[in-house]
């Protein structure tokens, strides 16, 4: 009996990955709130479902009842989340806090997995961040003055930077952290934010040609302290960003194609000037000729991927920790090994409609400078999956960067909940600004009468 729960328990759990991924585009395309409840009810009660019969296959393959304890205090964490947000925040994004449920979750399935002390240490991380960022969306909703903080921005951005450079660890021919008090901190995790933050004060009032060179000038700082440190990953996620950011508030095709040329030679120099790069250039042609060196990782990699086929192996039933460093660089090759690659697909495009929903609620957005950080951040996020994602399936040459929200990593989770509260509280800037031209009578606004709509909705219900 055992044998079958186990067998049969990874094809519910692509089964209940596909609904709730099927019911979040449905989401996007119902026009009332309403409407939505159904959907957002029904999601969590596929994650919940996904969680139970992943930690009871680990538990009955393992026979290790911690597990189950693990299980429950994650449930109660994810259901509090849920809970809190909803009473705190009744006009919150459901559909982007599900996502965030289901990530994190995935995640913890994975590291319960591969490490269970460093799931555990994940957990207590999740728990203070979570609890943290719950005020995070009161802050960005009420504080309009941080838009003027643009010098602030650039001055903490480039220090903390700049010490990671010169204090900074190398870790794998890389200066990305530094330990203060014991605890180790990437600093370009968080310094992501707020240089969106920054070229978003920058920019957010005129996007004129002085603007742009001042922007490009600081951002190039920037940049150049993360290639300096061989942080490369970093350097391209901050690069993209930018990048994007300048082209929506100047709408100036002109300016990314530019960006995209200079970046073009940036790469080339940087397959010249550092040998890591050269190697991970290899290793991405042909892993295989170097497989007991460079190409180990990404040979392993591929193997795990195709191993997985449709459905998995079932959890502990394939082999991830044979991919070094899997458990952050890595972890879509083995949600792709044990869950599948149905499992796999559906997580990507879970992503994606976390950063439609992000670009949602900035093309909502009246006020410049709140638009150019949803975007900012937006972009960022998606890149970022799709340079770890890629980098794991050899689709793109690999810069061991973390897989938001599911990859093992105290300052990559702390950073993504904190850029989702950011979006929450972006998106309640969004409510008020409706409301707002609700009552002085205007119409005309980018969603036409689907959002009025919504919001008069919105007002029945409060």
């Amino acid at each position: 009996m055992q044998h079958y729960i186990v067998e049969f328990s990874k094809y519910f759990i692509a089964l209940f990955m596909i609904f709730y991924t099927v019911e979040s585009f449905l989401a996007l395309r119902k026009k009332r709130e309403d409407e939505r409840n159904g959907v957002y009810i029904r999601q969590d009660i596929y994650i919940f479902l996904i969680q139970f019969f992943s930690y009871l296959c680990m538990c009955l393959k393992t026979g290790q009842i911690e597990y189950l304890f693990f299980y429950a205090f994650l449930q109660i964490a994810l259901f509090s989340t849920l809970v809190l947000y909803q009473m705190i925040y009744p006009k919150n994004n459901r559909l982007l806090l599900n996502h965030m449920c289901l990530l994190l979750s995935i995640g913890f399935i994975m590291l319960t997995r591969l490490d269970f002390d460093k799931a555990i240490k994940q957990f207590f991380i999740v728990a203070a961040a979570l609890g943290a960022s719950l005020v995070i969306p009161f802050f960005v909703h009420k504080l309009r003055f941080i838009k003027h903080l643009k010098w602030l921005y650039g001055a903490l951005g480039i220090t903390a930077l700049g010490i990671v450079l010169v204090l900074g660890q190398v870790t794998h021919g890389s200066k990305i952290s530094y330990t203060v008090a014991g605890v180790t901190i990437q600093p370009s995790e968080f310094v992501k934010i707020i240089f969106v933050f920054f070229i978003a004060s920058l920019l957010y009032k005129a996007a004129t040609l002085k603007e742009v060179i001042i922007s490009a000038f600081m951002a190039a700082i920037h940049i150049l302290i993360l290639v300096a440190s061989k942080d490369l990953g970093s350097s391209l996620i901050f690069f993209m960003g930018y990048l994007f950011m300048v082209l929506i508030a100047s709408k100036n095709y002109l300016y990314l194609l530019a960006g995209f040329v200079s970046g073009g030679g940036a790469a080339v120099a940087g397959y010249y000037l550092f040998s890591h790069v050269r190697v991970r250039v290899q290793a991405f042609l042909d892993p295989f000729s170097v497989i007991d060196n460079q190409g180990f990782q990404m040979a392993q990699s591929l193997f795990a991927i195709s191993n997985g086929k449709w459905f998995g192996t079932g959890l502990f039933e394939g082999t991830p920790a044979d991919i070094p460093f899997v458990e952050s660089d890595f972890m879509f090759s083995a949600v792709a090994e044990e869950l599948g690659g149905i499992f796999a697909v559906c997580m990507i495009l879970v992503c994606l409609n976390c950063f439609l929903v992000f670009l949602k609620i900035a093309m909502e957005l009246e006020d410049t400078f709140y638009r150019l950080v949803a975007s900012g951040l937006g972009v960022m996020y998606i890149f970022q999956i799709f340079l770890t994602v890629g980098g794991g399936m050899k689709f793109i040459p690999l810069t061991g960067v973390t897989l938001p929200l599911v990859s093992y990593g105290g300052s990559s989770v702390l950073t993504t909940l904190i850029i989702f509260a950011v979006m929450q509280g972006l998106f309640m800037i969004y409510y008020t600004e409706e409301k707002q031209r609700k009552k002085e009578g205007k119409t005309g606004n980018r969603r036409g009468e689907k959002t009025k709509n919504y919001v008069e909705e919105w007002d029945e219900e409060a």
